[in-house]
């Protein structure tokens, strides 16, 4: 199964947090799969994004692409990883049935919604009892992460 990161968003939004995330993982030149809990986030992720600094490129498309295999960043609400990723982003604890098709999972968390927080807190339970390669991340004062566990 993949290595499991644990991102707690306590400082910034994810429209903050997960621009920089992937603009990270491009210059890795991996590709990545992002699971969004539902369309309307989506669309924000996408807009979010393209917009997020004039200066940088974040290529990327969503589900109902015409060529998502050429996507370096995949944004979708399902199960799908036309791209080929091995980096699977995980958002406010959707799951992924197949996380072992992935080398590595993001797994990011809004801290400020306690429903989403006792999610985060029971999956980190199951995927320890299971045994997988875990870490934990908290956002710095002065931004950036941190890992606490």
């Amino acid at each position: 199964m993949a290595e499991i990161r644990f991102y707690h968003l306590q400082r910034q939004t994810l429209e903050q947090a997960l621009p920089q995330l992937m603009a990270k993982v491009y210059e890795t030149g991996q590709n990545a799969v992002v699971k969004l809990p539902g369309k309307g986030l989506m669309e924000t992720v996408d807009k979010v994004l393209w917009d997020f600094d004039p200066a940088s490129f974040i290529p990327h498309d969503k589900e109902g692409c015409q060529d998502p295999s050429e996507q370096p960043i995949y944004l979708t609400t399902g199960d799908d990883n036309p791209n080929g990723a091995k980096i699977l982003v995980l958002i406010d604890a959707v799951k992924c049935p197949d996380m072992g098709a992935y080398d590595r999972c993001l797994y990011m968390f809004d801290g400020r919604d306690e429903g989403i927080v006792a999610e985060a807190r029971a999956d980190w339970k199951a995927f320890k009892e299971m045994g997988v390669e875990m870490s934990y991340w908290q956002q710095r004062e002065q931004g950036g992460w941190e890992q606490k566990a």
